[in-house]
């Protein structure tokens, strides 16, 4: 069996940061979900914010992801980054040592694309390692819709997936639609890469009651960061119609749970400057996994508009608490909702506005999605993980690189 090392750098990053991103929860999976696979024979490494590369010691690392998963799952929110001072200790504990261990083939994994865009970097670290490279690819949406990432967001990813397709031995994808998007280029390079099929796991929510507001109100909930591919902006304004057509009572309300991202000017305008919103939009910047889970739990319904996705975390996250979703009809998202959510053309704002007061007051599109909701199928870890270890031992027999 080849040593696994996993690289945890994207979690170190986040050192200052109290709430996860959907990347920085992938890469908590992998490491509880490869610790429980491999136990002792699993290494930790990273890049350090320091930019040192290394092995980290195994007792700091185990320790930092117990803090990392206590900070995401405190009750109280807490948005802003903590002080440097706050962190220092971590930032100390978790230098990277300068040695790598030799002597035994190894695979390189990593789930986040955490320093990809420097293939030099890799290629050292990898050649140090003497290790195969088995990473994970989340989407190819900077280069496929540019005009959805930040100014010169699709000529970084570019280099990401270069780095990929130039030294990645195996890739693992968050969903088929991803593979078919990065097929082309592993092609372009006459390499053969074997690409590996897994859906992200459902991780089991937090446990509490589902919140009910006082006034008994429905409200639906939108997750994720608030940036242009996301089509906030559609739900901004079928919520300021629904206010100035609908009165007051017959108005649900919207939460939006994300940090503001990118090129959202417009969005934030709405959200601060807009009058019809102000008593039916709510915006949570930083939300602990309680309240969130106790928010999915008592939505009518989760609402994603999306024009792009690999893959749809929250998607799964509200149908394995018993929640409806109404989501745009993408590939991604119908490999993980499969016949469940009520699927809309994201640009079709009439139909949205009619599927959400549907689910607001129990109609027929609700009731029909409750009834399919028991037969839909979580995926889980266990078997994401699963497929991330055969790819392991498939390059482990090939030995370790030259």
């Amino acid at each position: 069996m080849p040593q696994v090392i996993l690289d945890v750098s994207r979690l170190i990053s986040r050192v200052r940061h109290s709430t996860p991103s959907g990347v920085d929860r992938v890469e908590m999976a992998y490491a509880r979900g490869l610790l429980r696979h491999y136990g002792e024979d699993l290494a930790f490494a990273a890049v350090h914010p320091s930019g040192l590369y290394g092995r980290l010691s195994r007792m700091s690392a185990l320790a930092y992801l117990d803090e990392l998963e206590r900070r995401w799952a405190r009750e109280e929110d807490n948005p802003r980054q903590r002080s440097l001072a706050s962190v220092a200790p971590w930032i100390a504990a978790l230098l990277p040592s300068r040695m790598a261990p030799r002597g035994q083939d190894a695979v390189y994994v990593q789930s986040s694309p955490h320093h990809l865009i420097n293939t030099a970097k890799v290629r050292r670290i990898l050649e140090r390692e003497q290790a195969r490279f088995l990473c994970m690819v989340h989407d190819l949406i900077p280069i496929e819709y540019p005009e959805y990432a930040r100014v010169s967001g699709d000529l970084q990813h570019r280099k990401r997936i270069d780095t990929v397709t130039k030294l990645a031995d195996g890739v693992i994808v968050n969903s088929a639609a991803t593979g078919r998007s990065l097929q082309p280029w592993l092609e372009r390079t006459g390499r053969d890469v074997a690409v590996h099929v897994a859906l992200l796991g459902t991780e089991p929510l937090a446990s509490g009651l589902a919140l009910n507001p006082p006034d008994r109100q429905p409200y639906f909930v939108c997750i994720g960061t608030i940036e242009p591919r996301k089509n906030h902006l559609l739900l901004l304004h079928l919520w300021r119609h629904m206010a100035l057509t609908l009165s007051p009572e017959c108005v649900p309300k919207l939460v939006i749970i994300g940090r503001r991202g990118w090129e959202n000017e417009q969005v934030i305008d709405m959200l601060e400057r807009c009058p019809g919103l102000k008593d039916h939009v709510e915006e949570l910047n930083g939300c602990s996994d309680v309240r969130m889970a106790a928010l999915l739990r008592g939505a009518r319904a989760l609402v994603m508009p999306s024009f792009a996705e690999g893959y749809g975390m929250p998607v799964a996250e509200a149908l394995s608490v018993g929640t409806p979703v109404i989501c745009s009809d993408l590939p991604a998202l119908r490999e993980v909702g499969g016949e469940t959510p009520d699927y809309l053309d994201p640009l079709d704002g009439p139909r949205w506005q009619a599927m959400i007061l549907d689910h607001a007051c129990q109609g027929e599109h609700y009731s029909a999605q409750m009834r399919r909701l028991p037969a839909w199928q979580a995926p889980t870890w266990d078997e994401h993980i699963a497929i991330v270890a055969q790819a392991i031992e498939g390059l482990g027999r090939k030995g370790s690189i030259a």
